[in-house]
Order: C-alpha cells, then structure tokens, then sequence
C-alpha cells in the first residue's frame, strides 16, 4: 500500500461491503462529511450514513480526483490497496475553482470536514475557514507566498487556524461571540457589522447558525457563507437546515433576508456544496429558499 506524507490512509480490515471490488475503498470511520462525493462524484456515492465507492476509477483523471479526495477526507476513510502513486495528488492543493478561488482539500474531523479556501486579492492571500494542519500544503502556500489573513465565519470551523496563523503571521479575524474558538485571535468583530476588512472585502453579520456567525462578501462576486448558506443536492437548489442550526431559526431566517440586499455569483459554504449561477438566478434562489424556510418555523 502507497504510503503519504503527513496523512493517512483507510483500514482494508475495515472496508465497507458496499464498495465495488477493486483499489479504492472507503472504511467504517467515514462521517458522510460528503468531501469525497464533491471531488469525485462518479466514484463515490452516499449510502444515508457514509459514503462508499459506487464505481473503481476509469481513467487518470478520476483516478487523480480520487486521490485528491483520499487526501482531503477529514478522517483517513479512503484507503487504496493498488499500485497507484499515491503521492500523485499531493501538489493539487489549493485546487482552483475560480480566477481567484482555490479549495485548500485536507479538511479536519474537529470541524466535520468542512470546506476551506484560499482567496486571491491584489494585496495577497486570505484562507477563509481552516483546515487540518498539512505540510505538503504548508508548502504549496509558502510557495505562493503565503497568508495575509484568515477569516473564520463562526467556531464551528476553526480547525488548525492558530496553526496557519503562526506559520505565516497573518491575522486571524471571527467574531467576539465566537471568540472562546480563537481566543488569541488577532482581529475581533464587534457587534452587528458590516466590517471591511480590505478593498472589496466585507464580512457580515449572518447570525443564526451561531451566536455570532458572520459570512464574507467579496467583490459583489464571492459569498463565503461559513454554515449559514450552501448548495443542496436533495433540494437541488440552495439550501440552509434548521437541524443544524445550533443557535435560532428565526434569527437565521432574518439574516438570510439580509442577503437579499447584496449581489453575489458565488455560495462558498464551510459545509455543504459551493455553487455558481448568475447573479439575478442567485437572488431568486435565495427568495425561494427564505419561503421555504418559512414554511419549517
């Protein structure tokens, strides 16, 4: 078995029964945090409490996206038992999604796999959320040139951000009523905002999920939604849960209206899908999503 820097892989002990016979495999310690299903939806498939693989990789391309998504998964449940060079995908992270938005992979069991980006300004770099501490990746971000900034929408998903914070001296801005996650943090929002924390960039009051979350608002383009806000497979539209909401459903609702008054292509969410359209589709997602929020109250 192929082993890899700084990371894990899945036990063949523990396989799960419903993967299809070959190198890849998914273990009983999966969380259903759905890393795996993002990077490489033909491969990996939801069974209601895990993910399993639903089809072994065909080609390079799936195999590479499968690797990617062995690296990233938040508790080493993908393993392979094949010949594949398993070290293959350890450069692709940042992984491009935009011009200026990269998925940082290598999420962290202690934020149930949440997603993590990186942030392309003029002035730099910003990692929005945080992932599990990762040399390999430590190398790629010295490499780019480092961190300015970390935004952390709420204590949810905070993860190894002191870490990073230390590594490439960048600030570290959440919000003080989420303050006991990073209580060392080098920026604290205080009250209702909206705060700009740099040209373009304006972090919101979004509370509801938590006490104190906040979402960030790039260039009327970006909207890093932290657990407020994401795009839904079952819904097939954008989506909120009031199942996960830690804090008050009300409350979330309002700050969803609140979002009504920006423009924005893109939900960048910590958990749940990211998703693009058109700005105008965008706004009408969201004014069908706050009916149907609503209607759970």
């Amino acid at each position: 078995m192929a082993v890899l820097e700084n990371s894990l892989m899945a036990n063949p002990k523990k396989r799960l029964p419903q993967n299809k016979p070959g190198d890849f495999f998914v273990d009983e310690t999966c969380i259903d945090c759905d890393t795996c299903r993002i990077l490489a939806p033909k491969v990996f498939a939801e069974s209601g409490e895990y993910s399993y693989v639903q089809a072994q990789p065909r080609d390079l391309q799936e195999t590479r996206r499968t690797l990617q998504a062995l690296l990233a998964c938040p508790t080493h449940s993908i393993g392979t038992e094949g010949d594949q060079k398993a070290t293959l995908a350890l450069g692709d992270f940042p992984l491009k999604l935009d011009e200026r938005i990269f998925y940082l992979g290598y999420a962290a069991e202690a934020s149930f796999g949440a997603r993590s980006y990186l942030l392309k300004i003029a002035e730099g770099y910003w990692m929005i959320e945080s992932p599990r501490w990762n040399l390999s990746l430590v190398k790629s971000l010295h490499a780019w040139g480092g961190l300015k900034g970390i935004f952390l929408s709420h204590q949810d998903d905070v993860a190894d951000a002191d870490r990073y914070a230390r590594e490439f001296g960048a600030k570290r801005v959440i919000h003080q009523l989420e303050l006991k996650a990073q209580p060392d943090a080098e920026e604290v929002l205080q009250g209702k905002g909206p705060w700009p924390l740099e040209k373009g960039m304006e972090a919101i009051f979004t509370p509801g999920h938590s006490a104190g979350h906040c979402s960030l608002w790039v260039d009327k383009t970006y909207l890093f939604s932290g657990d407020h806000l994401w795009y839904s497979r079952s819904r097939q539209d954008l989506g909120a849960s009031k199942e996960v909401c830690w804090y008050d459903w009300p409350t979330q609702i309002e700050s969803m209206e609140k979002l009504l008054n920006i423009d924005f292509e893109w939900v960048l969410p910590g958990h749940g899908r990211w998703f693009y359209d058109e700005k105008i589709k965008m706004k009408e997602r969201l004014q069908k999503l706050i009916i149907w929020m609503k209607k759970q109250v």
